[in-house]
C-alpha cells in the first residue's frame, strides 16, 4: 500500500504540472498572437503538445521506478513510455518543421507560399527519422531495413514513374519560381485561372468561374504557358476603337486620354499613375482606327476597367459629337454589259442593303 502512495505522488506531481504547464503555453500563445511573426505560434503550438505530454510520462517512468517491478517488466514498462515519448516529440517536431516551413515560405516574395509541397516532404522527413528511432530504442537494427529500402527502392521507383516525375516536376517548377500559388495563368491547351496550390502530384488552378482545374505536374512542366503576374503583377490592355473620317484627331486624342484619366483614377483596380496612351494606326473602310492603352493592377481586373471605359468614352463622345461611324462598303452592280453607277449600301450586323433599279 505504502508503494501504491509512493508512486501515486509523481503521477499526481506529473498532471499537475502538465495542467499547469499547457496554461501557461496557452497564455504565451495569446502572446504570440499579437506579434507579427507567425513563427513563434507554430513553436508554441508544437510546446503545448509536447511539454504536458512530457510531465505525464516522467512522473509515471518515476511512478513505474519507485514500484517493486521485476526487471523483465520493468523494462518493458521503460521501453512503452520511451516509445510513446519519441512518438509525441516526433509528431511535434514534424509540426514545428512544418509550420516553420510555411512560415518562412509565406514570408518571402517568390516562394511558394501556399505550395503544400515542401511542407508536407519536411513532415514526411521528421516522421520517418522518428519511425527509425523508435527502431534503434527497442534495439531492432536498422541497418538491414536501410538496405531492404535501398534495394526495393528501385523497384518502387519503377512501379511509381508517373508519380515521381509529377514530384520532381513539382519541385522544378517551385524552384525555377516561374509558378507559384496566387499567380493567373494560361496554357497553351486553353486551361486558365489562378493557382491555387501546388503539392505533390497536381497544380490545382481556380478558373474565373470559380471551377477548379486539376493539372498533372508533369504536365504543366511540359506545356507552353503565359503567367501574367510575373515578372509584374500589373499589366496594360489594349481596347481598340474608332472614329470617323471627318473628326478632329486632336480633340478626338484629348477627349479619349481625359476619359482614360477618369477611369484610371475611379475605378477599382486601375493602375493611378498610368499615363494615358492613344496611338493611331489604321485607315479603315469608314473609320480611322486606334489602339487605347489601360493599366490594370491584375488580370482579372480588366474585365471590370473594359466595361467602365467603353460606358464613359461612348457617353464623352457623344457630348462631343465625336461619331463612331458603322461599317459601310461600295458595291458596284452590273446588268448584262451595262454597269450601274456606284451606290454607297450601309452594312449594319451583317446585313447588306442595296439598291434596285427603277
Amino acid at each position: 500500500m505504502d508503494d501504491l502512495v509512493v508512486a501515486g505522488i509523481p503521477v499526481v506531481a506529473g498532471l499537475v504540472a502538465a495542467f499547469l504547464l499547457r496554461m501557461v503555453l496557452k497564455w504565451l500563445g495569446k502572446h504570440a498572437d499579437r506579434t507579427k511573426w507567425t513563427g513563434d505560434d507554430v513553436i508554441v503550438a508544437a510546446l503545448r503538445t509536447v511539454v504536458p505530454w512530457g510531465a505525464i510520462v516522467g512522473g509515471i517512468a518515476i511512478a513505474a521506478a519507485a514500484l517493486p517491478l521485476r526487471s523483465g517488466f520493468q523494462r518493458n514498462t521503460n521501453n512503452v513510455l520511451t516509445v510513446l515519448m519519441i512518438f509525441v516529440v516526433t509528431v511535434a517536431a514534424a509540426r514545428l518543421v512544418a509550420g516553420l516551413v510555411r512560415t518562412v515560405t509565406q514570408s518571402r516574395s517568390g516562394v511558394a507560399g501556399s505550395a503544400t509541397i515542401f511542407v508536407n516532404i519536411t513532415r514526411v522527413l521528421v516522421l520517418a527519422i522518428g519511425f527509425l528511432v523508435v527502431l534503434q530504442t527497442l534495439g531492432i537494427s536498422i541497418a538491414p531495413l536501410l538496405t531492404a529500402l535501398g534495394v526495393g527502392g528501385l523497384a518502387v521507383a519503377l512501379a511509381l514513374q508517373d508519380t515521381l516525375a509529377n514530384l520532381f516536376a513539382g519541385i522544378h517548377i517551385l524552384a525555377s519560381k516561374t509558378v507559384q500559388p496566387g499567380d493567373y495563368i494560361r496554357l497553351s491547351s486553353g486551361e486558365e485561372g489562378y493557382v491555387e496550390d501546388i503539392n505533390w502530384r497536381q497544380t490545382t488552378v481556380r478558373a474565373l468561374s470559380n471551377n477548379l482545374v486539376v493539372i498533372p505536374n508533369g504536365e504543366l512542366a511540359k506545356t507552353n504557358m503565359t503567367n501574367f503576374m510575373r515578372p509584374e503583377q500589373q499589366l496594360t490592355i489594349l481596347v481598340q476603337v474608332g472614329v470617323a473620317y471627318d473628326s478632329d484627331l486632336e480633340q478626338v486624342e484629348r477627349v479619349t486620354c481625359e476619359v482614360v484619366t477618369e477611369v484610371m483614377t475611379q475605378v477599382e483596380g486601375a493602375v493611378p499613375d498610368h499615363e494615358p496612351l492613344v496611338r493611331f494606326h489604321t485607315f479603315g473602310d469608314s473609320r480611322i482606327g486606334f489602339t487605347v492603352i489601360l493599366g490594370v493592377g491584375e488580370f482579372s481586373d480588366q474585365f471590370r476597367i473594359k466595361h467602365e471605359f467603353i460606358k464613359q468614352l461612348h457617353k464623352r463622345y457623344r457630348q462631343e459629337g465625336i461619331r463612331i461611324p458603322a461599317p459601310a462598303r461600295t458595291v458596284a452592280l452590273q446588268q448584262g454589259s451595262v454597269t450601274i453607277p456606284q451606290q454607297r449600301v450601309a452594312e449594319e450586323a451583317g446585313e447588306v442593303t442595296a439598291a434596285r433599279l427603277d
